[in-house]
């Protein structure tokens, strides 16, 4: 009996393994299948204005998921009142490159005018809880306001809803009342179908077609574009699911254990979409700056500060992909062009227009992806028309610019602070120019020309070279010999108060 015990003992501590083995071996597969299935998803806010700092963004962070990780899902998290057009459809494109199947528009608050076109490039949409997706209208800013563009750029517009809508099942005729507000949109049950159709296609009915029709309803009005809040885009056909957040959208769609990874623009895109307001205020100061320093006497601050921000212009465009080395030639070129006009041929004559013309080229075509307007295209010729009215205006405000730093600023400062070559003394230094010999101190002229700070006075009837101590002055000002230093006729300002008082006692 003892035997019996000690066996029956000995086969129940090895059933006891068994089954913690089992276990353990249970416990890591299963580990080890949850862990398989734990992937990575990523999200790509697409929030602010659209423009090309945007676009830029968007295409460098697809790519770089997909050349990691070719089968990734991507999450577009949209927050967009819309902006430009050209640089929707560039992100329209990237978005159709991802797979099918691989990309979620998840609309965050409101996907309006462009924003509404990039939320329909996603495969699947899914819409937070009250709010907005629709009403894209392409419009210009015009000297009277806003106006509606015309219907060569609806119609294209049109075909892309239209494209999308057929990519993704959306309703097209729907998809098409976001952009044209001619357009009158009907629910209509035939057969027990439900069926979306304008005003045009219910219009070509049969009237045995007509006879079958049940229900009628006005979705869209004539004068109206589609604009739908997440219950309507559920309803409509266009949303999956109104929800209160990410995770939920994600969790409706059938995904578990994953882990969501955000990608944020690098400090060079957060330098474009924080310069790309600015951009015109640049270039104005830019070249403004460059005006005046080569106006000025010696190298200082504005030439610094004209190449700083011609520069940061440039950087911008090369950065978001508009501007690259042609440009870049093109601002080399016409910079110089304009130098040698103004420094070393006399008068302003074929060098500096063709100068004027090199550099504003290379303005306009940095701030524009074409050379030649593309017909396809509408929108690229009123968008070259905007940067050329731009570039024009910041050569007109340069100008403007450069005159009163001239006129008002650079005289005062050069009274404040004397050049290191007013600093040494020459009281004793003998002249030895003729010229100078017949002038005396004390004696008064007219400036011929501007004196910056150099330039021809007139006294009496001969005309003579004589410079300011960094005292600018324009032509026609008065002036007293102030000094003869060396082989220069140095002058100031008139005192004209003392000088008439001094004729009227004479």
């Amino acid at each position: 009996m003892g035997k019996y015990v000690k066996t029956a003992s000995k086969s129940g501590r090895t059933w006891l393994i068994l089954f913690l083995a089992a276990a353990i071996l249970f416990v890591f597969f299963r580990t080890g299948a949850v862990s398989a299935d734990d992937k990575t998803i990523h999200v790509i806010p697409v929030t602010g204005t659209v423009e090309p700092g945007m676009a830029a963004f968007i295409k460098r962070s697809v790519d770089e998921i997909l050349s990691a990780e070719p089968d990734a899902l991507i999450v577009f998290k949209l927050d967009s009142f819309g902006g430009r057009v050209d640089a929707a459809l560039e992100i329209v494109e990237t978005l159709l490159s991802i797979p099918m199947g691989q990309s979620i528009s998840f609309v965050e608050k409101r996907a309006i005018s462009a924003g509404a076109l990039i939320a329909l490039a996603g495969n699947v949409l899914v819409m937070k809880e009250n709010t907005l997706i629709g009403d894209c209208a392409p419009i210009i800013q015009t000297s009277e306001g806003q106006k509606e563009m015309g219907e060569k750029t609806q119609t294209v517009l049109r075909a892309q809803f239209r494209t999308l809508a057929k990519k993704n099942s959306y309703p097209e005729v729907l998809a098409e009342s976001m952009v044209t507000k001619s357009m009158e949109v009907y629910e209509i049950t035939l057969d027990e179908k439900t069926v979306y159709m304008d005003k045009t296609g219910f219009n070509d009915l049969t009237e045995q077609e007509k006879a079958r029709i049940t229900k009628k309803n006005t979705v869209v009005a004539e004068g109206e574009l589609l604009t739908m809040d997440d219950v309507e885009a559920r309803n409509l056909g266009f949303s999956r699911a109104s929800v209160t957040d990410i995770d939920q959208a994600l969790a409706h769609l059938g995904y578990e254990n994953y882990t969501l990874a955000y990608m944020t623009e690098s400090w060079s895109e957060s330098l474009v979409r924080f310069l790309q307001p600015l951009l015109p205020i640049l270039m104005l100061v830019g070249l403004g700056a460059l005006y005046t320093e080569i106006k000025a006497p010696g190298f200082g601050v504005f030439g610094v500060i004209g190449i700083v921000c011609l520069g940061l212009v440039f950087l911008n465009q090369y950065l978001v992909g508009l501007a690259d080395y042609t440009e870049l030639l093109l601002l080399l070129i016409g910079t110089l062009l304009m130098a040698v006009e103004i420094l070393i041929l006399p008068g302003f004559g074929v060098a500096g227009i063709a100068g004027i013309l090199v550099l504003g080229a290379g303005l306009v075509l940095s701030f524009q992806g074409f050379v030649v307007p593309d017909p396809k295209m509408p929108w690229e010729g009123r968008l070259m028309i905007r940067n050329l009215a731009m570039v024009v205006g910041a050569f007109a405000g340069a100008l403007v610019f450069s005159l009163f730093m001239l006129r008002f600023v650079l005289p005062g400062l050069s009274r404040l602070i004397k050049g290191p070559y007013l600093e040494a003394t020459l009281g004793e230094a003998l002249v030895g120019s003729d010229e100078a010999r017949t002038v005396a101190v004390g004696q008064s002229g007219t400036a011929v020309t501007a004196l910056r700070p150099s330039g021809k006075i007139r006294i009496g009837p001969r005309k003579i070279d004589a410079i300011t101590r960094g005292e600018f002055l324009d032509p026609g000002t008065p002036v007293t010999v102030d000094a003869l230093e060396q082989n220069h006729v140095v002058v100031k300002a008139a005192d004209t108060d003392n000088t008439a008082s001094r004729k009227a006692e004479s």
